[in-house]
């Protein structure tokens, strides 16, 4: 990046200044369209099931006219956001908008858990994983709602609370941790065994029962999920997820540039936790009204206990990829040029 001295700001921190002004706009306007979107088809144009997902609706979570509401629950925050008087409201009012608005980015994130299995199905197309591309768009439409909504908040907060001005942070936050704490490595470690524990799951039963195909999508799939399980979780808190090691030609002793380790830590990690975190909900409310959360269907047979392994493994490895993600966040973070945070 370019700086300049003078009164002038280099052109990315003006770009991102225009960006932030902008996305409350920009986030009502998408949340209102969807939400218009999703009364049209609530009003008796919903399109067959078979065109949306491989459940009865293209979200979870809030479905049906509860989905309107979320949307109008958006709207209404965001609008808050664009008043001319939100940046000037008092301590407590302004911390119920963010609870709000954060209570709203985390339902539209969560509605859109589906999403996981279109981008896989996408990527992957022999994979046996069926895409269904308009309930696929509908889901992105809705967690980018979440997400712009979740990034208005921040921006808020930000520019509401008193810290530095160039940074947003506060004169108590804490600066880049100095080194890897205990805590993140426990974590990392975690999200391994949760993958191992998966793997050892699908042993017990054999590997012929999976429901996926084979062939090169599998062979991809399997490596990416075997590397995502172990190498990018233990990237997050070891030295080689900072500096390549040295048996890397051409790149040893190079630093690893922040997003190629970060952005795929936090993304896998946060649709793991979305998706199997409301997986394990469901199963809990299934068996606690005596049903079956996987009754036999489709040609596979599993049992149950299986389930009841697999997706908790699953859970603990999203969960534990995220703590470390965000110590590595921390760990590789710039300090700020004016207030040292």
């Amino acid at each position: 990046m370019v700086i300049t001295f003078g009164r002038r700001a280099a052109p990315s921190a003006r770009t991102r200044a225009a960006w932030r002004r902008r996305l409350p706009a920009i986030a009502l306007g998408w949340v209102a369209g969807y939400g218009a979107l999703r009364i049209y088809w609530e009003s008796g144009h919903m399109p067959a099931r078979h065109r949306l997902s491989p459940v009865e609706t293209d979200l979870v979570a809030f479905t049906g006219w509860a989905s309107v509401a979320l949307c109008g629950a958006a709207a209404l925050v965001l609008a808050v956001f664009l008043a001319p008087g939100a940046g000037r409201l008092p301590r407590v009012p302004r911390r119920m908008l963010l609870v709000a608005a954060s209570a709203v980015a985390v339902a539209l994130v969560a509605s859109g858990a589906l999403l996981l299995l279109d981008v896989i199905g996408g990527v992957l197309p022999g994979l046996g994983i069926r895409l269904y591309p308009l309930g696929a768009l509908s889901r992105a439409a809705c967690v980018g709602g979440g997400l712009m909504v979740g990034a208005v908040a921040r921006s808020y907060a930000r520019r509401t609370r008193s810290g530095c001005g160039s940074c947003g942070r506060a004169a108590t936050a804490p600066g880049p941790l100095a080194r890897t704490p205990a805590w993140a490595y426990w974590a990392a470690y975690l999200g391994v065994a949760g993958c191992l524990v998966r793997i050892a799951a699908q042993a017990a039963v054999g590997f012929g029962d999976s429901p996926m195909s084979s062939g090169p999508s599998a062979l991809l799939f399997e490596a990416g999920f075997v590397l995502g399980g172990t190498l990018l979780p233990l990237s997050l808190v070891h030295r080689f997820g900072r500096v390549w090691p040295r048996w890397v030609p051409g790149l040893a002793g190079r630093g690893v540039p922040r997003r190629l380790v970060l952005w795929p830590g936090t993304a896998i990690s946060g649709g793991i936790v979305v998706y199997f975190g409301l997986m394990l909900l469901q199963m809990v409310w299934e068996r606690l009204h005596g049903r079956n959360p996987f009754p036999p269907e489709g040609g596979l047979d599993l049992p149950e206990a299986f389930f009841w392994v697999a997706v908790p493994a699953y859970a603990l490895w999203g969960a534990g990829m995220a703590v470390a993600a965000l110590a590595y966040a921390r760990r590789t973070r710039s300090a700020c040029r004016a207030c040292g945070h």
